[in-house]
């Protein structure tokens, strides 16, 4: 099972491959999460090292369905912890397991039945920060490993803060390198190796508002076939491209805050896609704090996906006049076909005594071809929805 190294509490990837639904295009790699929005107050809140240590755990149940079809569940326990080291030290670090097992993915609507798999995947990952008065320097590494597929990746991020603190850039890079080993042996330690890099700025424009702008470039080489479907033979090269605008508002009113997203991304698959996301931070009386949460997806197709056809005895998709010895990149895969997605999702906090809290989440996502927007989708396409629930629980020191 391919699953890319990915932040703890994360939703799992339920489409047995990289790419977990509504993010089909975008990947997660180490650096995925590396330029998070500071707070409203001043950039040098983010480069300030933390006070206080945090440990948390976090428990995600994901189950996703088909017409007719309960498909995939993931049950995904994780652990992770911040500490502060001499004032200008922090260490992070954190260990995550998934336990997933149901029917492989019935993406079209000429398919009646589904193949069953299992998996376990563990993965951790290590990031150490030095601070200083302007800026920060962190290093740091990841492992995952599964039964026919592991990673490794390192990464180095830094950043500096302008004279007056309003406005600091963030560039950072990492190497991912994966080895490939299905259990139906179609190929046999096949590799994948991917360099990445970023580059943003963050903007205080008022005591309200801050924005930021980041773009990632990604250059993967080497197997990204998925070695468990029929006919998918993809390039050996894959070239990602993200540009990313954030925006945060504090409401005075409420004393609430809005975080406004949108995210374009293209690949030389051909694929393109846009994400519009938005939430709502409110904090409540007696330590309640309440986010609700939207986000729009939608893809283009990649330039090899076809609609199949299914033969009427061997049942699997094949593209009309497709032979074996076919050398073409092809692949029916839906995750690179065209379609739109929706996700509604709230989360419900509250801070207890002694530095304690617990909070619960709990998203929808549902996904149709019919959905995309700026075209059409691709035809044939079985809807999918899932839910994922999160229930966690932190303590800071």
């Amino acid at each position: 099972m391919q699953l890319n190294a990915r932040a703890p509490g994360q939703a799992p990837d339920p489409a047995r491959g990289k790419e977990a639904p509504g993010t089909a295009a975008l990947g997660t790699t180490i650096l995925a999460a590396a330029f998070a929005l500071p707070g409203l107050h001043t950039a040098a809140h983010a480069e300030s090292a933390p006070e206080q240590g945090v440990i948390s755990l976090k428990y995600v149940d994901y189950q996703d369905r088909q017409p007719g079809l309960e498909r995939t569940s993931v049950r995904s326990p994780s652990l992770s912890v911040l500490a502060p080291i001499a004032g200008v030290w922090a260490i992070e670090g954190s260990l995550v397991y998934d336990d997933v097992s149901g029917a492989s993915p019935r993406y079209h609507t000429a398919v009646s039945g589904a193949s069953r798999m299992e998996d376990e995947r563990t993965a951790a990952d290590l990031k150490v920060t030095r601070y200083f008065p302007r800026g920060s320097a962190s290093i740091g590494a990841a492992y995952s490993d599964e039964n026919d597929y592991r990673s490794k990746a390192v990464s180095l991020q830094g950043s500096v803060s302008s004279e007056d603190k309003n406005t600091t850039a963030t560039f950072g890079a990492g190497v991912t390198n994966d080895t490939i080993d299905p259990v139906n042996l179609i190929v046999v330690g096949e590799r994948k190796r991917t360099v990445e890099w970023m580059a943003g700025v963050t903007q205080v424009l008022s005591p309200r508002d801050i924005v930021q702008l980041n773009f990632t470039h990604a250059a993967g080489r080497g197997y990204f076939s998925d070695p468990y479907k029929y006919v998918d033979n993809r390039p050996r090269e894959r070239n990602q491209r993200n540009v990313l605008l954030r925006w945060n508002h504090h409401v005075d009113g409420s004393g609430g805050t809005s975080r406004l997203a949108y995210r374009h991304y293209r690949d030389s698959f051909g694929i393109r896609a846009h994400t519009f996301s938005a939430e709502y931070v409110q904090p409540l009386s007696g330590g309640w704090i309440v986010t609700p949460s939207a986000r729009v997806y939608s893809q283009s197709a990649a330039y090899f996906y076809f609609d199949p056809v299914y033969h009427g005895i061997f049942g699997p998709p094949f593209p009309p006049g497709y032979t074996f010895a076919d050398p073409r990149p092809l692949s029916a895969d839906q995750r690179l076909s065209a379609f739109g997605a929706h996700t509604f999702g709230v989360k419900v906090e509250k801070r207890l005594a002694a530095d304690w809290s617990v909070d619960i989440k709990f998203e929808r996502y549902e996904q149709r071809s019919s959905w995309r927007l700026f075209g059409s989708g691709s035809p044939g396409l079985q809807p999918l929805t899932a839910r994922i629930v999160q229930i966690g629980v932190s303590k800071r020191w």
